[in-house]
């Protein structure tokens, strides 16, 4: 025997709201639970405006996050400000938690990049759209943080379908050799668009890819969203305590398409997405919180009514906005703009201002 290793899975919370184990010292905090909560449901309700906007050809194609909201909420409430996210494509409740608007948000999918000059710290990446082409720069950004010495960590998000492309694993390599201040999280929520997770690895968790990188790998109940702060400040704390970079996999699943240029009804039986109905994490959530009497109907009620206005508001200020000319696409291209794109520059005014 030369080495032995372990993957451990973490839950707390189980799908009808009862506890699995002990819960972490900050599941006592009841102000937080309701807050992540509330992030939740405003996500799901966001996701659905978006997706109703998208539908009736106001918005682009848009990525929901119906199951997995609690992978993105608990990740980012462990962050801290001065920390950089790193997010995919499906990762709102991270930018909505650190600050971005909902409106900036459809006006990206919207095809505005305005929408990525957004109201979250700014040294936050953009959305990552290219599958695994974050987490390079997530290493660069936690080499330079140590490089500087500075208490910060990078936190890069990515789907299982990320897992496949080397971009990940270098990544993780290096990280590993220079012992960043770096942790990555993998939303394995079953599907790569179509492919199913058994068609992609033949290990038996994602977690333990980090093992091969040097660094500690853990498996996540997904769909708790106690579990996923738990697990999210451990290993926030511990790169940033100078232990190196760790990796979060965090098991849930895709209620919905993939994008809403996918129709997943025609390579995932009805009757898969039933049985996951069963663990989402909202109404697992909820549940707890009732249990507890931390949470009511009334409650319920007013976070609907909340959560509603905000959507509408925002969306009728996405709606509102007056569109970019389609001339400014070449305005932060260069500092100074050679003369062949100035002159396509010229074309493209004159062609409206005609």
């Amino acid at each position: 025997m030369i080495a032995r290793f372990e993957v451990r899975h973490r839950n707390y919370v189980s799908p009808d709201g009862s506890i699995t184990r002990p819960l972490p010292a900050s599941a006592s905090d009841a102000n937080l639970l309701i807050a992540l909560y509330r992030a939740m449901v405003l996500l799901r309700l966001f996701d659905k405006k978006a997706v109703a906007l998208q539908r009736t050809g106001r918005l682009g194609t848009y990525a929901v996050s119906l199951g997995q909201e609690a992978v993105s909420v608990g990740i980012a409430s462990a962050m801290r400000e001065e920390d950089v996210l790193l997010p995919s494509y499906r990762d709102n409740g991270a930018l909505l938690w650190r600050g971005v608007k909902l409106e900036e948000i459809l006006l990206f999918w919207g095809g505005d990049e305005r929408g990525n000059r957004f109201s979250g710290p700014p040294h936050d990446f953009p959305f990552c759209v290219p599958v695994g082409s974050q987490a390079p720069h997530a290493a660069g950004v936690a080499y330079a943080l140590k490089l500087r010495k500075e208490p910060r960590v990078a936190v890069c998000l990515f789907g299982d379908g990320a897992t496949s492309k080397g971009d990940v694993y270098e990544a993780m390599n290096f990280a590993g050799v220079h012992k960043l201040p770096v942790v990555f999280v993998v939303t394995n929520n079953q599907w790569a668009i179509s492919v199913p997770l058994r068609l992609q690895t033949g290990c038996e968790t994602l977690a333990q890819k980090a093992i091969a990188a040097g660094f500690t790998g853990e498996q996540v109940d997904g769909s708790d969203v106690v579990a996923m702060r738990a697990a999210a400040e451990e290993a926030i704390r511990a790169a940033r305590d100078g232990k190196g970079p760790r990796f979060i996999e965090a098991v849930t699943y895709r209620l919905g398409d993939h994008t809403t240029s996918d129709d997943a009804a025609r390579y995932r039986p009805a009757e898969e997405v039933q049985a996951h109905w069963k663990k989402e994490p909202i109404a697992r959530l909820r549940a707890y919180l009732v249990a507890q009497k931390m949470w009511s109907k009334a409650d319920e009620e007013q976070l609907a009514a909340e959560c509603h206005e905000r959507v509408e508001v925002a969306a009728e200020r996405y709606l509102a906005t007056v569109p970019r000319l389609p001339e400014t696409m070449f305005d932060h291209l260069y500092a100074e703009l050679p003369e062949v794109y100035a002159a396509q520059r010229r074309e493209v005014a004159g062609g409206h201002d005609a």
